[in-house]
C-alpha cells in the first residue's frame, strides 16, 4: 500500500473533509533559521524544515528569520525577518498546458528564482505587493515591502 492509500484511507476513517483531506502539497520548506509560521486551512502552526505548502496557505517570519520554499516546478523563494507572504494560486501540469504561479508580500523580503512555470509561461507568474503587481519575465527577483 503507497503513502496516498494510506492518507486516503486515514482520511475516510476520520471522516474529514474531502478538500483538505486530498489536496495534494505544491511545495515544501526546505530551510529555516529562527522562527516562522504556516497558516494553512485557518490553522497556524510552527513551520519546520518538511513542512507541506497548499494554496492558501500564509507564511509568517519572526524578526531575525529566514525561510526558505522549493515548489514542485522548482521555483525556489527565501523569506527574510518579519515576512508575510500568500501563496494564491499554484497549477504545474505542463502536459495540459496549465501553468500559474501567484502569491502576495504584505510586508517583508523575498528572494525568487523561476522554476519551470516561468521558464515555459512567464506571463502565468505573478506576485502582488501592497503598491503594485510583479509580473515574472526573468529568472529571479528581489523584493521589499516595507
Amino acid at each position: 500500500m503507497n503513502i496516498d492509500a494510506i492518507r486516503n484511507l486515514g482520511c475516510a476513517m476520520l471522516l474529514a473533509s474531502a478538500a483538505a483531506c486530498f489536496a495534494q502539497p505544491v511545495g515544501y520548506v526546505k530551510t529555516l533559521t529562527g522562527e516562522a509560521s504556516v497558516q494553512s486551512g485557518g490553522k497556524t502552526a510552527p513551520a519546520r524544515v518538511g513542512t507541506p505548502l497548499a494554496v492558501g496557505d500564509v507564511i509568517r517570519t519572526a524578526a531575525a528569520s529566514s525561510l526558505g520554499v522549493t515548489l514542485k516546478d522548482n521555483t525556489l523563494m527565501s523569506f527574510g525577518p518579519s515576512t508575510e507572504f500568500t501563496l494564491d494560486a499554484y497549477l504545474f501540469a505542463p502536459a495540459k498546458g496549465d501553468l500559474k504561479l501567484g502569491g502576495r508580500i504584505a510586508s517583508g523580503s523575498m528572494h525568487y528564482v523561476s522554476g519551470a512555470i516561468a521558464h515555459l509561461k512567464p506571463e502565468a507568474v505573478e506576485f502582488k505587493t501592497p503598491s503594485g503587481i510583479i509580473g515574472v519575465r526573468g529568472t529571479r527577483f528581489v523584493v521589499v515591502v516595507e
